[in-house]
Order: structure tokens, then sequence, then C-alpha cells
């Protein structure tokens, strides 16, 4: 059984991808491609909660996954940056230059969330 934290993130991962998504439809690329960012941060946080980990900040979040899963080799590296990238894209879409932002960035953030989703659900075994 998954821990009541763990399962928390989860459901606000799931609930921020079909944000993420509504966002995109929408024509608000900006802050698409940051709610994709936080779909992606609240999957780290549950991995980083599966081996008993919290952080306050969302640089010490993305440190401690790249040291945990990255560095590790539990996860592909590719996500780390990943992240490191969509990390970047949310604070371009939340702090005015969302033009920097185009639809292309923003449906690959989106895609690249959609894609951790199921990895961490298979590294967590929680499988939808």
């Amino acid at each position: 059984m998954i821990a009541p934290e763990i399962k928390k993130s989860l459901d606000y991962a799931d609930e921020s991808h079909k944000a993420a998504q509504v966002l995109i439809k929408g024509g608000f690329i900006g802050f698409s491609a940051a709610q994709s960012y936080y779909t992606m941060f609240y999957l780290v946080e549950a991995l980083l909660l599966s081996k008993g980990l919290e952080f306050s900040s969302h640089s010490a979040v993305i440190a401690a996954y790249g040291k945990e899963f990255s560095k590790t080799g539990l996860l592909d590296p590719k996500y780390h940056r990943r992240l490191i990238v969509a990390e970047e894209r949310r604070e371009d879409g939340h702090y005015g230059a969302s033009q920097n932002i185009s639809d292309e960035d923003a449906l690959e953030s989106f895609e690249w969330a959609a894609e951790f989703m199921q990895v961490v659900r298979i590294y967590l075994g929680v499988e939808k």
C-alpha cells in the first residue's frame, strides 16, 4: 500500500497535468508550460517521499532528485534534464516572459510530464 503523502503528491500531479491540458487548449501557453513543470515537481516529491526525503524549496527538490535518482541510475538521467528545462519554462510562464515559450515548448513540456508520470507510477508500483 502506498503512503498517504505519496498518494497526495501523485493526486496533485494528476490534477496538475489535467490543468496543463486545459491551459494548452485555451491558448494559455506560458501558464500551461508552468503547470507541466508542477506536474513533474509533484512526481519528484512523490519519489523523494518514497525514500523518506522532504525538502522545502524547488531547487532542493530538483537537486535531491538528481542525486537520488539520476546519478544513481534508478531513473534515466534525461528526466532530470527535462525537469530543469521545465522549471526554467515555469519561471518564464509565471513571471512575465511567456512570449519566450512557444506552442512547441508547451506541448513538449506536457508530453514530458505525461511520460514522466508513467515512469514514476511504474517505479512506485502504482500504475493506473
